[in-house]
């Protein structure tokens, strides 16, 4: 379990940071090795699955969070940086299953959704420990509403698990 946990608003954007109990090698590996990834990036009761993932800079990927009454929430995106072990910078956007970028409304999400965020995820050492912070260009206040910002709590403790 990690050792503190905040929430807060940066310039009105998701931000979001963590201290892990493990070394930052591990915990960026858990974002970078797609076995991993499986494991813990979904909510709980949910999973991922992935059709495409090419996780380097300027790689794509394309997956699907399935929720357990059979929902598809479709994804897609690029890694703008993977600098190991210290940063990964990556846009997501709405996708149907086929990879077409489709508008928040057309997939039945909030109007005020934006088309596409950018996700940076930090890594640094602290003593033993690894401190996380993940910002999001979205409004804070729309992403609790929506419950992508408590998905993001709940993706971080499924992590904290998976670690150990």
């Amino acid at each position: 379990m990690p050792t503190t946990s905040s929430v807060q608003s940066d310039r009105d954007f998701v931000f979001i940071e963590r201290v892990f109990t493990a070394p930052r090698e591990l915990v960026i590996r858990a974002w970078t090795e797609p076995e991993q990834l499986l494991r813990w990036f979904a909510p709980p009761g949910c999973s991922i699955r992935y059709e495409l993932l090419d996780l380097r800079a300027g790689g794509s990927f394309h997956s699907c969070v399935l929720t357990p009454d059979g929902h598809e929430c479709w994804c897609k995106g690029k890694y703008r940086e993977v600098v190991f072990p210290e940063r990964l910078v990556f846009k997501m956007a709405v996708a149907d299953a086929q990879g077409n970028l489709k508008s928040p409304t057309e997939m039945g999400m909030h109007p005020d959704w934006p088309r596409e965020t950018v996700c940076t995820v930090t890594f640094a050492d602290e003593a033993d420990n690894t401190r996380l912070t993940l910002h999001q260009t979205v409004n804070t206040e729309l992403a609790k509403q929506t419950g992508a910002y408590p998905s993001w709590l709940l993706m971080l403790d499924r992590l904290a698990e998976t670690l150990g």
